[in-house]
């Protein structure tokens, strides 16, 4: 009978005697992954990148759309040019759910859950009240999908990153369920994402270093190593202490810590060390995925109506105003454009992290091949507050979608999208997400 990748893998660390926190450290690499013949499959993942309070469509969207029609970037999506081949970029792509609350509820909490806000006392514009979105996010129904089978099932099942998430919970501030009324909260401390991921053996305090505690455990893993395993877990083993290192001089300076918004709720100031925490973040995210500790994460931007000053663009205005100034403001326009730019570089700099980390076998060379990202945003446009032509953005082969293209889908549904993704990544058993009346043309057709 043929060892199953997960079985080899734990009998290797059994007979290595690799002590409990040295596992995450070895748990992902590819001879452990793969299966005594070395034919298994790379493994499929997926990231959610949200960022806030729309886009400017005439700077976002490319002027011709078609399945035959090589992608043209415009300029909020110009970092990303390097990688066009791999994107997808969809409009057209509407959230069509109706009910209780105002557009950035419902754009934040519906963004990925596709159906209704419940009742609730939260109260939001003009708009009635209403509460947390009554159904499962599809990054969570993807990630219980994978959890429900042996080959598939990771560590955490999925990991929840911030950056610069305000200290508050509402429907504005979250858009992972993990079921009805079951909101969860992003992580957006690296040192705390850090622990989490590599600590609870012991009191930091007593351990200089995660890695001085597990070194002598590395030390003879590495032995057992091909040269391109070892490799890869010498650039493991740098990043973390990288990452501590950075962590430690960012808390000694206090900057890991936002400061408290001003007595007006809607006013939030966000750290001018935002840009690097958003960094150490896509660095932890990436080397869990690497390391097979999740299959599935998101990163989160902030929050729906959210007032970021994001002064290290030059920019002393808070976000959601700049979103609301008409479109003849041609300084609203140009900051709004460069924080937008902003987030793209963001995002490019995730893409290149997935194409520096090999991965031989499985659908193609490098993690980008076998990694979805999604990135999208609660609005289409800020100052419509329109649900329509959600501005959503596909890179990566991990649901096996057609790329460098553009597609115009006319207002579909985007529990559709959700559809199509969740049959990408292998759950071809669901027939309907989120409220089914919108699933009834079935997946969109993104091959």
């Amino acid at each position: 009978m043929m060892t199953s990748p997960r079985t080899s893998r734990r009998r290797f660390l059994r007979d290595l005697g690799i002590g409990a926190a040295a596992i995450p450290f070895v748990n992902g690499l590819h001879t452990l992954r793969a299966d005594p013949s070395g034919t298994s499959a790379a493994p499929k993942r997926l990231i959610v990148v949200f960022s806030p309070n729309g886009t400017l469509p005439d700077e976002f969207w490319p002027d011709e759309f078609g399945p035959e029609i090589p992608l043209a970037l415009k300029p909020i999506l110009s970092p990303l040019d390097p990688y066009r081949e791999q994107m997808l970029v969809l409009k057209g792509v509407d959230n069509k759910i109706r009910g209780d609350g105002d557009n950035h509820m419902r754009g934040m909490s519906c963004l990925l859950t596709a159906t209704e806000l419940n009742p609730g006392n939260i109260q939001g514009g003009s708009d009635s009240p209403a509460g947390w979105a009554a159904g499962i996010s599809i990054d969570q129904e993807i990630r219980n999908f994978f959890q429900s089978q042996k080959e598939t099932r990771t560590r955490f099942g999925s990991l929840e990153f911030g950056v610069a998430v305000p200290n508050r919970a509402d429907p504005w501030t979250r858009m992972c369920y993990a079921g009805n009324n079951k909101p969860v909260a992003p992580i957006d401390d690296p040192g705390q994402m850090l622990e989490r991921l590599y600590g609870g053996s012991k009191d930091r305090d007593t351990v200089g270093s995660i890695l001085d505690y597990v070194r002598d455990d590395l030390r003879r893993v590495s032995t057992q190593l091909s040269p391109e395993d070892r490799s890869l877990l010498q650039e493991h083993m740098q990043l973390v202490r990288q990452l501590e290192q950075d962590i430690d001089a960012a808390k000694n300076q206090n900057d890991l810590v936002h400061p408290e918004p001003d007595i007006d709720p809607n006013i939030e100031l966000v750290n001018d060390n935002t840009p690097a925490i958003s960094r150490m973040q896509i660095d932890l995210l990436v080397n869990a995925l690497a390391n097979d500790m999740t299959r599935v994460a998101s990163l989160q931007f902030m929050r729906s109506v959210g007032q970021a000053r994001m002064r290290w663009l030059d920019i002393q205005e808070g976000h959601h105003s700049l979103s609301h100034e008409p479109d003849k403001n041609e300084d609203a326009q140009d900051k709004l454009k460069r924080i937008n730019v902003w987030f793209a570089g963001e995002l490019a700099y995730l893409v290149e992290r997935l194409i520096r980390t090999p991965e031989p076998g499985g659908r193609g060379g490098t993690m980008l091949d076998n990694t979805q990202i999604v990135w999208l945003n609660e609005l289409g446009k800020g100052n419509s507050h329109t649900l329509k032509n959600i501005p959503f953005v596909l890179i990566g082969g991990g649901a096996g979608f057609a790329t460098n293209r553009a597609l115009d889908l006319d207002g579909a549904p985007h529990n559709r999208l959700w559809l199509a993704l969740a049959h990408g990544m292998g759950h071809r058993t669901l027939e309907t997400f989120g409220t089914a009346k919108y699933c009834v043309d079935g997946p969109l057709d993104l091959s």
